[in-house]
């Protein structure tokens, strides 16, 4: 029998907090990557590999959020998976960080967000979904 310390009625605010989230995520990418100079401009001193990584994993996190919202098996381990390339990408931007690149505060800031928002869901869905 799962373990029901996360009840399914929070299933589904977490996927509607999560697709929410998700879906600013492409649009701030999507603004950044294929919109107006003024867009790029407000952006600042941004690192292109985390821009990118961001706008293609804002699909991911709306893919995630259905799963979630649909109770699947795999949206946990898709929850963990993003966490961890979340982390990944911010170890390369923390590598070209120190190389001198120039970088705006804020990525710090929201890299971290990404990572534990990501974490927390699978953290959360996993103590739900495993056997006692």
């Amino acid at each position: 029998m799962p373990n029901q310390s996360t009840p399914v009625r929070w299933l589904k605010p977490i996927a509607v907090v999560a697709l929410v989230f998700g879906l600013l995520t492409l649009f701030s990418g999507g603004n950044v990557l294929f919109g107006p100079d003024e867009a790029r401009a407000s952006a600042g001193q941004y690192v292109g590999f985390v821009v990118w990584f961001n706008f293609l994993a804002g699909g991911v996190y709306v893919l995630a959020a259905i799963g979630l919202w649909l109770g699947k098996s795999w949206a946990p381990r898709l929850a963990a998976l993003i966490a961890i390339a979340t982390a990944v990408v911010g170890l390369g931007f923390a590598f070209v960080v120190l190389r001198g690149s120039p970088f705006e505060m804020r990525t710090v800031g929201a890299l971290t967000l990404r990572f534990a928002f990501w974490a927390a869901i699978a953290l959360i869905t996993t103590r739900r979904s495993a056997p006692a």
